[in-house]
């Protein structure tokens, strides 16, 4: 199973459970989710799977940045962030390829 997601926060709101319970619910925006690079034992030391979170211009970003988001064919992201695994640990975060957008159906309830 995923370990994590980037996202925004929306706002707050709730639902009825069936058999009549109020439930608070937290809405948050997981969309553009990218995979930028895979880490692998072999090569960093560590598996781990890198995504990036809400697109900035190019502008606004450094060269190095531009660079290391156009290898996933996408735009330069605000949030970058590592999700490390165990070692041998296989997920769904770990099966995807580079530039894929990781969804939210990957979390199970």
């Amino acid at each position: 199973m995923a370990t994590g997601i980037l996202g925004k926060k929306l706002g707050m709101t709730q639902v009825f459970s069936e058999d009549g319970q109020l439930i608070p619910v937290t809405v948050v925006d997981v969309s553009n989710n990218v995979v930028l690079q895979q880490k692998t034992q072999e090569v960093d030391g560590y598996v781990a799977t890198q995504i990036g979170y809400d697109d900035i211009r190019e502008k606004v970003s450094n060269k190095p940045q531009i660079g290391h988001t156009k290898k996933a064919n996408a735009a330069p992201k605000r949030f970058v962030r590592e999700i490390r695994f165990d070692n041998g640990n296989e997920n769904e975060l770990s099966n995807l390829a580079v530039g894929d957008n990781v969804k939210e159906d990957i979390f199970s309830v």
